[in-house]
């Protein structure tokens, strides 16, 4: 396989063919994001993704599926994406499931034909990082996009037939906006209603613009606890009419795995546990990104 820079994957790919057809992330701007620091973004040679494909075909045959890294495949021109889904379907028939980061501005750009297109060549699930759903906070951590747009793309994709994971970050509005922040991120994923929802726990990373307004004094970093009780905002906010709400990243303080709707009240009162201290949390030197 041809890699370069950080290979980044969702938690759930961990056992899938990791086939790098972009490097970097189209946006990269995001304040509280280091993943690709120095690196500029670019679709990789055909050639190369072909000849990672039939290695692929050679090496990976226990592997059922397959993650397009990195920061945002979807946005590859229409042609040149379902020529590399049709060469896995043709390659790697065993395959069952593609999956791929997504965004607001790449969902965008692609026609409800094109991503049903790509849904029927075995492209069945995409990872958007909502992060937040407060407007204020968006535009403070430079996603770039606003709450109605991400509502707007979220619905798309999923009538699609593509299902969708999304990503939350607990702490992201720092201490002032916690409350709006877990409040407005509950109603747009109520909205949404993805199949899936992913919290992190915010970690910050030197380098990054959001990490120089820590150091500063001008972003606060939130306790456990308060993460804790934005966790449990975000989930009481949040009406999913079937789905997964994890929070069993290694970021989080309190691992959670929840079905909705029905496991809702169970979670919630394991967060007051939590909060009233009769369940013990992870510590600092266990969480990783």
């Amino acid at each position: 396989m041809h890699y370069e820079g950080n290979i980044i994957r969702p938690p759930s790919e961990a056992n899938s063919i990791l086939l790098q057809v972009t490097v970097g992330c189209s946006r990269n701007k995001c304040t509280f994001c280091g993943s690709y620091q120095g690196e500029r973004f670019k679709i990789k040679p055909d050639d190369i993704i072909m000849q990672d494909i039939a290695f692929a075909a050679k090496h990976c045959k226990r592997q059922r599926r397959v993650f397009l890294c990195d920061g945002d495949a979807l946005i590859i021109p229409q042609k040149r994406l379902k020529n590399i889904l049709t060469a896995i379907e043709t390659q790697l028939p065993w395959v069952t499931r593609v999956g791929v980061y997504a965004n607001a501005k790449s969902i965008e750009m692609k026609s409800a034909d094109e991503l049903k297109e790509l849904s029927e060549h075995k492209l069945k699930i995409a990872y958007m990082g909502l992060e937040t759903g407060d407007d204020i906070t968006l535009k403070a951590i430079n996603k770039g996009v606003d709450s109605s747009k991400m509502i707007r793309m979220g619905k798309k994709i999923r009538r699609a037939g593509i299902k969708l994971s999304i990503t939350v970050i607990l702490g992201i509005a720092g201490r002032e906006r916690s409350g709006i922040h877990a409040g407005e991120t509950g109603r747009v994923l109520s909205a949404i209603d993805p199949e899936y929802v992913g919290a992190l726990s915010l970690m910050l990373i030197p380098g990054t613009p959001l990490y120089k307004d820590y150091k500063n004094g001008t972003f606060p970093l939130l306790t456990p606890e308060e993460m804790l009780t934005e966790l449990r905002t975000i989930i009481a906010e949040t009406d999913m009419s079937l789905g997964l709400f994890h929070a069993n990243h290694a970021s989080n303080y309190l691992p959670i795995k929840a079905r909705m709707p029905k496991d809702k009240e169970k979670t919630l009162a394991l967060i007051d546990q939590a909060l009233k201290g009769q369940i013990r949390l992870k510590p600092e030197w266990l969480r990783g990104l």
